[in-house]
């Protein structure tokens, strides 16, 4: 934001706080029209809005708020606003709708809770009361700093939240609250090292803090070091065998280490106990899926989605097996549901990709394809995502290894255990890992975050990364190599080779090649379109923010056949790429031409994949359970009339 818009909001501010309402609105109409942007925008409405409310407007108001909130549907500070309106309005039940909405998105409006606090005493509820109750007085023991510092970032202002905090922290070391927030802003903009070490240190000192431990517990599964969680949530129950935020913790501990029935029997103890516990249901249902035992893990999200009928997720759950089958009554609920202006955006959010996949089931693409472009845009809106920051840095890895790579210089660790699959998701690369895995000499894994962690950690040194790697001693190389093995060992059993299937590692090829000369590297590739549009209807856990748009998602896939390209330049005959629709053609030879590529012998189980016993956490789970089929190639072509923005950016031409 330059200098001269920050003067033109300070001064709007000063109006409004000197009551000089007329000259704010007139100050605050002259700024918007002269900006483009976005964050800027957002909060001129945000300030229009207030002066409308406080020149007694409040129609007015709101009607600037649902501009607003257009933009920005995750902005608490509207939904605050919006409940001062109906306020005023005498709409109570409006109201109270709106404060409650605003805490879900910033869980720091002292105000809006407070609000909470007057409506359900007149309303008698009880536990509400207790729970609003229990947050005014943790926000109200809060340092002034770290509350403002929880505010900017609930509202996205990451950066200036970070500043307030790292001043807060200097002259008070070791604060708890305020290592915590760091952590959550450093896992925002996704500098997970950092926020690691913040949390380890925090639980460290503060062996007794339970939203510490919870904290760091799920960073380290967010992270995909299980191994790490299970050991912490075994201490953490050494010392209280009843926490269960542990017990859960622990539980999917288990899934990510691939010890499913541990999961399963825990999670089953802890709904023998309290059988209510819709979120646990919905990890039972995870863990059941991952398994393979699809019709217990459906009655899983079934009834987590009977528990909470607004629970998107749960619903998402279902639809995302890729084999269930909805009924009419479930898209009706869920049509319901979607629209109350009582639903949370993240359950809104799930529900619109599961009415996607609904209804394209039932044929009814054109209102299937209404709920795919509704679940991406808000989505998106959620984001703080630029597709040009990514393809810079998909270009910064060319200028890092522009030239061919002589092998005899590379001193990494010479392990030849790891096989890494790469490329975009969606693109077939569970089926390759599933075919892989068959093989008596590979261990399937699943989507390790290994490579990311290591590069994170070099993006913490003086010269950013991934300048940094072209003065990467041998030495240290060689560590990495070494620490990446050591770390993935977890995941394997006793095979000599393992699977690495992170898609998005194919950014750091050269990192792995640096680190480990002797890794095998598979390209996933698949019709750019089939491959595009099925990344575009799915809704990711986590990561993957280009896929929910489809300019991005489109720019996205010719970045990485720009990159692609580039590797196989710089490391001629390193790289197998492997065409989707040609292992669909000719199953066998793709089988053999794999194998030859890992060095080794051809088996007959890689031809019968499907029937391989093991844990795949990937939405295509159930697909590679059942033998090759086509029914995924054309699947965007009833969609056609509305891709018009891919099959721009991708070159592609009508198929009419």
């Amino acid at each position: 934001m330059t200098n001269q818009n920050q003067d033109a909001i300070a001064q709007i501010k000063q109006s409004i706080s000197k009551q000089n309402l007329s000259y704010a609105l007139s100050l605050t109409r002259n700024a918007l029209e002269k900006t483009d942007e976005d964050e800027q925008i957002n909060e001129l409405l945000y300030m229009k809005s207030v002066i409308y409310r406080l020149s007694q407007s409040p129609k007015k108001a709101l009607e600037t708020l649902d501009q607003l909130l257009e933009r920005r549907p995750d902005y608490g500070r509207a939904y605050q606003e919006k409940g001062y309106c109906y306020k005023q309005l005498g709409e109570s039940k409006l109201s109270a709708n709106s404060f409650y909405q605003a805490t879900r998105f910033n869980q720091a409006l002292l105000s809006a809770w407070r609000q909470l606090l007057d409506v359900y005493k007149k309303t008698n509820n009880q536990e509400a009361l207790r729970l609003a109750s229990h947050h005014v007085e943790y926000l109200q023991s809060l340092p002034a700093p770290v509350l403002g510092a929880y505010d900017l970032m609930y509202e996205g202002q990451l950066h200036k939240a970070e500043k307030l905090c790292r001043q807060f922290l200097q002259k008070n070391r070791h604060e708890p609250e305020a290592m915590m927030l760091l952590a959550e802003i450093g896992s925002q903009l996704k500098v997970y090292h950092d926020s690691e070490f913040l949390l380890e240190s925090c639980v460290t000192l503060y062996p007794d803090n339970e939203k510490a431990a919870n904290a760091y517990q799920a960073l380290l599964n967010k992270l995909g070091k299980f191994a790490k969680s299970v050991a912490f949530a075994k201490q953490r129950l050494s010392r209280n065998s009843d926490n269960i935020g542990a017990k859960l913790a622990l539980a999917n501990g288990y899934v990510g280490i691939g010890e499913s029935e541990k999961a399963i029997s825990l999670f089953n103890e802890m709904l023998k106990n309290n059988n209510s516990l819709h979120g646990v249901w919905l990890s039972l249902g995870h863990a059941l899926k991952a398994k393979g035992e699809l019709k217990e893990a459906v009655s899983a999200y079934r009834q987590a989605a009977a528990l909470q009928k607004d629970f998107g997720d749960a619903y998402w759950s279902l639809a995302n097996t890729k084999t269930y089958k909805f009924e009419e009554s479930d898209i009706a609920l869920m049509r319901e549901v979607e629209s109350s202006p009582t639903t949370r955006l993240d359950d809104r959010i799930h529900l619109c990709f599961a009415l996607g996949k609904a209804l394209e089931d039932a044929k009814s693409f054109e209102e299937s394809f209404f709920y795919y472009r509704q679940g991406n845009l808000l989505k998106k809106k959620t984001l703080s995502f630029d597709i040009t920051r990514l393809e810079k840095a998909m270009d910064a890895q060319k200028k890092v290894f522009p030239e061919i790579r002589k092998k005899e210089s590379v001193k990494g660790y010479p392990a030849k255990d790891p096989i890494f699959i790469v490329g975009l998701p969606r693109a077939g690369s569970t089926l390759l890992e599933q075919i892989l895995a068959s093989h008596s000499q590979i261990d399937g894994t699943m989507e390790l975050h290994d490579i990311l962690g290591i590069a994170s950690s070099l993006s913490s040194h003086k010269e950013a990364y991934p300048y940094n790697l072209a003065t990467l001693d041998d030495d240290y190389a060689y560590r990495l190599g070494k620490l990446y093995i050591e770390q993935t060992r977890v995941y394997r059993q006793d095979a000599p080779f393992f699977i690495d299937k992170m898609p998005n590692n194919f950014i750091h090829i050269g990192l792995i090649k640096k680190i480990l000369p002797n890794a095998k590297i598979i390209d996933a590739r698949r019709n750019p379109m089939d491959c595009c549009f099925s990344g575009f209807k799915q809704l990711f856990g986590d990561g993957q923010e280009f896929s929910y748009s489809l300019t991005d998602i489109g720019r996205y896939y010719k970045a990485y056949e720009k990159l692609m390209a580039h590797w196989n330049t710089v490391l001629p005959g390193e790289i197998l790429t492997v065409q989707h629709e040609d292992v669909l053609d000719d199953l066998e030879g793709q089988v053999r031409r794999l194998l030859d590529f890992c060095g080794l012998e051809f088996e007959e189980a890689c031809l019968t994949f499907h029937k391989t016993k093991r844990v795949i956490k990937t939405p295509s789970s159930e697909q590679v359970r059942q033998p090759i089929y086509r029914t995924g190639m054309g699947q965007w072509i009833p969609f056609e009339s509305n891709l018009s923005e891919l099959k721009d950016v991708l070159n592609v031409s009508s198929t009419c």
